[in-house]
């Protein structure tokens, strides 16, 4: 989806989070968070608990879909063998219409954060790789394939074609519906292009890859390319790095594919460049 100029980005702050004076290192450059996520959101959290400044540039919105063909696949749940998760956002509208889990229905989350989010509302949670990708989550599925196994993977407006088709050649029936929208935020360009102008943000985080293309976008390229002459692109992992990669980018990966991974990565860096 493209949305142009300057004027369709207007209404979200590019100012600095709240949070303690004590809490952040005045000398350190301030990192960008580009997910969807307010002030005291977990990424935010993290790296201010870190002695981070923050930046909320939401370069993308999490907004919720047409649940038609969800509510459909859900209502016929005895006609899957799997459901696959790719995301928390994807388990939250499955787990308030299936309150509690089918017996006989297997589940596959891509990493510990979506497991998580599944064993707390009471579900088991039977596949999940040791790498937290997509294409590390169709590897684990191989010696469990069969042909005409019947997955539902409730996905992301947006969702790459790794696992649905990582699945299919593998041999099961995949059935993917909509299950949330990845949208582009409404950035202070103007605000953005500030901080850009004076040089002085040390990383700027993204947690997927729809951030990266949504922030090159807003900005424009030239914009874009300048706020990393001097700012590092920190990845959660290698499907958003590769899109940095891309655009031009050498990005740097996050030392474990969470949000907390991510934080850690992107405050060492400041510490390292200080």
């Amino acid at each position: 989806m493209n949305v142009g100029g300057p004027d369709r980005h207007r209404t979200v702050s590019a100012e600095p989070a709240s949070g303690t004076g004590a809490d952040s290192a005045p000398d350190l450059a301030p990192v960008v968070v580009t997910r969807s996520e307010a002030a005291d959101g977990p990424l935010s959290t993290q790296l201010r608990s870190l002695g981070a400044k923050v930046l909320l540039w939401p370069a993308i919105a999490v907004t919720p879909s047409d649940s038609t063909d969800l509510h459909e696949a859900l209502d016929r749940i005895g006609d899957f063998d799997w459901i696959v998760f790719a995301s928390r956002q994807a388990a939250a509208p499955v787990l308030e219409r299936l309150p509690k889990q089918p017996p006989e229905l297997k589940v596959a989350a891509v990493g510990q954060a979506t497991a998580q989010v599944l064993r707390q509302r009471g579900w088991n949670v039977d596949l999940v790789p040791d790498d937290p990708n997509a294409g590390a989550l169709v590897d684990a599925f191989a010696p469990l394939a069969k042909e005409g196994l019947r997955v539902l993977f409730p996905a992301s407006s947006r969702a790459l074609p790794t696992i649905a088709k990582g699945l299919e050649v593998l041999g099961a029936h995949v059935t993917q519906v909509e299950a949330y929208r990845t949208e582009p935020s409404a950035l202070d360009v103007t605000t953005c292009r500030e901080w850009i102008e004076r040089n002085e943000i040390g990383a700027v985080t993204f947690a997927s890859p729809s951030a990266v293309i949504e922030l090159e976008r807003a900005l424009g390229k030239d914009d874009f390319d300048k706020l990393f002459t001097s700012a590092a692109a920190v990845a959660i992992g290698p499907t958003t790095a590769r899109v940095l990669t891309e655009l031009g980018r050498t990005p740097v990966m996050a030392e474990s594919a969470t949000l907390r991974g991510l934080a850690s990565t992107a405050f060492k860096l400041l510490q390292s460049r200080h």
